[in-house]
This record gives structure tokens, sequence and C-alpha cells, in this order.
């Protein structure tokens, strides 16, 4: 095996053994429900949204009642987590181009074309729904790829993406990504990380020099 097989290896091991449960932290019922809290996820935190979105879900039950939602009302409830006027209006716009078909499509290019949702959203979307082998890079995890060494510290998000992609077998790319979000919230975090008793200090730039 490889040098960097053998990394991965260790890294796969770690993650599976401090992260069993690897899944989205996002509260969501129905399909459109985790792409619009996807969505709102945006600069925010995950909390955050579920408080919002356990509201807005709970008044608006179907797709058709959420697009003819008044914009006030919708900004009103998105309000707590922010930019809530860009927000409240890609929400709406997106249920009234979704309710056309009813559901959320395994479709990259659709996905993509609705109001407010770029390619990170669409990837932790057709991960979570489709199992497709697509990987999210968010703060979490494009912080744990460079002090890990799995990409350089200039690296762009899209970079990042790819190299992880490639390292990582298709088989488990959604259940990784789903760890390296958790790893990085909750140990590899930005700020005062839990590194002495983590595996990998060895490996980790972060954990060598004191700095990213």
């Amino acid at each position: 095996m490889t040098t960097i097989g053998l990394k991965m290896n260790r890294i796969f091991n770690y993650l599976d053994k401090i992260i069993k449960e690897a899944k989205p932290e996002l509260v969501y019922n129905k399909d459109y429900e985790l792409l619009i809290a996807v969505m709102l996820s945006a600069q925010t935190t995950d909390k955050g949204v579920n408080k919002v979105t356990k509201v807005l879900f709970d008044r608006y039950q179907t797709l058709e009642e959420l697009s003819k939602a008044r914009l006030k009302d919708l900004e009103k409830i998105i309000k707590p987590i922010g930019t809530y006027y860009k927000k409240a209006r890609n929400v709406k716009n997106t249920a009234i181009k979704l309710k056309t078909i009813g559901y959320v499509p395994n479709d990259r290019l659709f996905i993509e074309s609705l109001p407010g949702v770029g390619r990170k959203t669409t990837n932790v979307v057709l991960s979570i729904l489709y199992n497709e082998p697509y990987l999210a890079v968010d703060t979490h995890v494009e912080r744990v790829a460079k002090r890990l060494r799995l990409a350089y510290k200039n690296d762009s998000v899209l970079t990042v993406e790819r190299k992880l992609t490639k390292k990582i077998p298709k088989e488990r790319v959604s259940k990784t990504h789903h760890q390296l979000v958790l790893f990085g919230r909750y140990y590899c975090r930005a700020r005062k990380p839990l590194c002495e008793n983590c595996e990998l200090k060895d490996i980790c730039k972060y954990y060598k020099k004191g700095t990213d």
C-alpha cells in the first residue's frame, strides 16, 4: 500500500473509532426540508437553523403552503439566523420551483439552478438523499484537510474537494464527509482544538507548528 493509502487508512480508522454515528445534525423529515435547511445553514450554526426550521416547517407543512407564504412572515421566522431578507426570498422561490415536480430530484443541474443553492449545498443534499459520492467542503472539512496535510494551505475549496474525493474510496465518501464535519466541529476546532488525545497529531500540521 502507498504512503498516502496508509495515511488515509489511519484517518479512516480513527474517525470510525471516535465518530461511529456519522450523520448530519440538521433536523428534517422531507427531502425539500433538508434542502432548505442546508440553504439556511450558510454563515450560521446547525443548532440555530434547527430552531428556525422547527417553526418554519410547523407553520408551512407543504411546498404549496411554503410557496404562498408572505415574505414578511418568512423573514420574521428566519431573522434569528441572519441575512434573512435574502434567505426568505430564496426559500419562497425554491418552494415555487420545486412544487412543479413535488420532490428534490437526483439532478445536480436542477438543484444548482435553484435560488441560493451552490455546489456545496448540492453536494450535501445529493450525498444525504441519494448516497451519491459527493463531498461538501465547509470550514470544518477544509480546516481538517489542511491540518492533516491532505491539501495545501492555499488550495481553494474546490481543489480541496477534488483532492479529498480522489483520496477517499467512493463507497465511504458520504460517511467520511460527515465524520470530517463533526471532527472539525467538536475535536479539531478552529480555536483550542483537542490535540493532546488525538491519535493523528503526529501527522497534523497545526500540532507541530501551533498555527494554521
